[in-house]
């Protein structure tokens, strides 16, 4: 069975520089590869993304039609952001706005375009914010037509106030994040699976 997961990392830096949320994005794709799930990382700030609800490009430079192609495609979804000031970060919040935009589509069925997909977080900082980011997220995702699994929050915050960040702190040994990274990874492969054998039936829930 094909499974896709498709990772935004809605970090504020380009994907040519150092990034502490991709650093634990990794671990979560380690375990997609050993199992044979395709995935693939977009660093959201490499594209011109405009400001809008909407699934369409805003203008002629804007570039969130083809991330909303791979979003179509793909089976599971997951918003990896840093923490700033608590919250999850700027293009977070601009990717799941641009997401929003595509969630009145439909799928074959006539349901929202966004059912029998899974979605998760993964999220960094080096203070505590990462539950209340996390809980914006998902729900978000739920409310646009993504199936929540349990325990896909995947986070690493280290102590408050200026500090080391997951990679200078080695936040990779810390057996919490670990673990919580395995059953996201877990969790996300076989709901996705699972939706892929036995989708949402059409029923109620058919948009007219």
């Amino acid at each position: 069975m094909e499974i896709k997961a498709l990772i935004l990392n809605c970090t504020l830096k380009k994907s040519s520089e150092q990034s502490n949320t991709r650093a634990l994005i990794d671990v979560v794709t380690n375990i997609f590869d050993e199992h044979k799930i395709e995935s693939e990382i977009l660093t959201m700030a490499d594209y011109n993304i405009e400001l809008g609800i909407t699934n369409e490009a805003v203008n002629d430079q804007d570039e969130w039609p083809m991330i909303f192609e791979k979003v179509k495609q793909a089976d599971i979804l997951i918003i990896g952001t840093p923490i700033w000031l608590g919250e999850q970060s700027s293009v977070a919040v601009k990717t799941i706005e641009r997401l929003y935009g595509g969630s009145s589509l439909t799928n074959e069925k006539g349901q929202y375009l966004y059912y029998n997909k899974v979605g998760g977080v993964v999220i960094t900082g080096n203070e505590d914010g990462a539950k209340h980011a996390a809980r914006s997220l998902l729900y978000s995702l739920s409310h646009i037509g993504f199936t929540i699994p349990p325990n896909v929050d995947t986070y690493w915050v280290g102590e408050a106030g200026p500090g080391p960040s997951f990679i200078e702190a080695k936040g990779y040994k810390n057996d919490f994040t670990m673990q919580h990274a395995k059953i996201m990874a877990y969790n996300l492969m076989h709901f996705a699976k699972m939706l892929k054998e036995h989708p949402i039936p059409a029923e109620g829930n058919v948009i007219k």
